[in-house]
């Protein structure tokens, strides 16, 4: 039986460093900083739906799965699951307060090559990572859940 665990992807948790808001009303381009400084993060969010600012920390989380059990979804989005209204299944999008589905779409190697660079895309609302090969392995052309929480 698989677990929550194997679905998780990549985890980490990021000081929001630069905000920028200037080119949408409801959109900003925020950069972060892992605690290890080794991964950096640019994430366009969607601020009326979750406000944040410089110097908050961000807990964030792709996995593959959004079933506790870590097995692979159903083809049911995390809102049906909620629909399915109290006493109804869980999901690890109950434990975050902004959630996303997106498409890993590109890698590229750092200039320094000892690190990767992946881009992912929810919906025209981009995020990039930086960091460690070894942190980022397991990312790889795929559909992935964003989940964040401060």
């Amino acid at each position: 039986m698989a677990s929550a665990g194997d679905s998780q992807l990549f985890e980490e948790a990021f000081t929001i460093t630069t905000f920028d808001q200037s080119k949408y009303d409801r959109v900003a381009r925020i950069g972060g900083t892992s605690a290890d400084s080794q991964t950096v993060m640019t994430l366009d969010i969607n601020t009326e739906l979750y406000p944040c600012s410089v110097g908050e920390t961000l807990h964030c989380v792709l996995a593959s799965s959004l079933n506790l059990d870590g097995t692979k979804d159903d083809g049911r989005g995390w809102r049906d699951v909620a629909r399915s209204g109290p006493g109804g299944e869980t999901s690890l999008a109950d434990m975050f307060e902004y959630v996303c589905h997106g498409k890993i779409y590109k890698f590229e190697d750092g200039e320094d090559g000892q690190t990767i660079k992946a881009y992912i895309s929810f919906g025209g609302l981009l995020m990039a990572l930086e960091g460690p090969y070894k942190k980022l392995t397991p990312l790889h052309v795929d559909y992935v859940y964003l989940l964040c929480k401060k």
